[in-house]
């Protein structure tokens, strides 16, 4: 019982969340800008790095989330996590029957926003975007979706996770908020 208090008056680590985001974000430009030039084994590994850094980003949401709802938390780590396996395998060519990591990413996202609209700590409109994000990620599988929405279906994917990581890099989480919902969840 004291081992849960002491965790719920453990403020979440929201700016380092952030960073890490950032991270993630500008290693996975930069594999992206690799692609296509002779340098594969540089795009490979930038890939690899970002998807690292994005293993950090779903680990720390776990943290931060649990107060919300801790199975729900789980699960969408675990998809999140699930989704890093599936781009780590496909940067070797060895993802099962192709599967794309937008299977995964796309529910992540739903949960993500989910858990956000649930929380007390940060603005319910990234939750609506990142729900918004994670719905454009699932109708990019389709490809007559994506053939003619695949622009938008990116810009809004960026925006919504970028507002949310720059939020996190700036501002935080109230952190009174969020040990109020970390202290009644251990209730």
């Amino acid at each position: 019982m004291m081992k849960r208090i002491a965790e719920a008056s453990k403020p979440p680590r929201a700016r380092v969340t952030g960073a890490v985001y950032l991270l993630y974000f500008l290693t996975a430009i930069f594999a992206q800008f690799l692609v296509g030039r002779t340098l594969v084994i540089f795009s490979d590994t930038a890939n690899l790095i970002a998807t690292a850094f994005y293993v950090a980003v779903v680990l720390l949401f776990y943290d931060m989330f649990k107060p919300v709802s801790r199975t729900l938390s789980s699960w969408a780590a675990l998809i999140g996590l699930g989704g890093c396996v599936i781009t780590a395998l496909g940067v070797f060519h060895r993802a099962p029957f192709h599967v794309s990591p937008l299977l995964f990413f796309g529910p992540y996202c739903l949960m993500i926003g989910y858990l956000i609209l649930g929380s007390t700590f940060l603005p319910r409109t990234l939750g609506v975007l990142m729900m918004l994000a994670g719905l454009g990620w699932l109708a990019f599988l389709s490809p007559l979706l994506a053939n003619h929405l695949s622009v938008y279906i990116k810009v809004l994917g960026i925006l919504a996770e970028g507002a949310l990581m720059l939020w996190l890099l700036v501002l935080g989480v109230n952190a009174r908020r969020w040990k109020e919902q970390a202290s009644a969840a251990t209730c």
